[in-house]
């Protein structure tokens, strides 16, 4: 294994300050204590160098010696490799992390992300096809609602299935999507009170403030 480097942009709009998903990956990073550097990409300008890494020309990845790793979830199961902080030793436990994993990607995000560009861009036109997607997040959050009342972290231990989808649950919370959810918040409360969140995001914000 090499140096690790974490690319992000270099500046973003105020709005998505925060949110930007190199914070899983400085979130993984803080907690598991492992040191890393990180680069800036141009946001404005993307050049062939970048869509080298991330094809999509979004951001993160994470450069680990000559590795190359892009999309935020493969990053948080690359690192759960290196770190016991970040996935449970026993096997059960690990499988119970990488399929809670893949769950915030594929079954939470899925839906609340669609809903979250409505929210950013305020559109609050009543359609069918935007009743479709409240419905769909809706069912999710009603089904992680019934898990989260069980337990403290998904698999057991804090891990980077809790990373992942905190992280997504807390993009639906800026829209107070949470409200009647009271499991759902309280998780990500005691997610983002982890001193390593904490760090995380004072230092996006930072990185993205000393570019304006």
């Amino acid at each position: 294994m090499g140096d690790l480097i974490l690319t992000t942009f270099d500046w973003v709009p105020e709005l998505p300050r925060g949110y930007v998903r190199d914070i899983r990956v400085r979130w993984a990073l803080e907690e598991a204590g492992l040191p890393y550097r990180v680069k800036s990409a141009p946001f404005r300008d993307r050049k062939s160098k970048h869509f080298s890494h991330q094809p999509f020309g979004q951001v993160p990845w994470l450069t680990d010696g000559d590795i190359s790793i892009f999309e935020s979830g493969a990053i948080l199961l690359h690192l759960g490799e290196r770190s016991d902080a970040l996935m449970p030793a026993d096997p059960h436990g690990r499988s119970e992390a990488i399929e809670w994993l893949f769950a915030a990607l594929n079954s939470v995000e899925a839906a609340s992300l669609p809903w979250s560009i409505f929210k950013f861009s305020g559109d609050t036109a009543e359609t069918p096809g935007r009743k479709h997607l409240d419905e769909f997040l809706k069912a999710r959050l009603q089904h992680m609602e019934a898990v989260l009342a069980e337990r403290e972290w998904l698999a057991g231990s804090f891990s980077v299935a809790d990373i992942l989808m905190a992280d997504v649950l807390r993009l639906v919370d800026r829209f107070d999507g949470l409200a009647t959810y009271p499991a759902c918040r309280d998780y990500v409360v005691r997610a983002t009170a982890r001193p390593s969140f904490v760090k995380a995001y004072a230092d996006q914000m930072a990185h993205f403030a000393a570019a304006d």
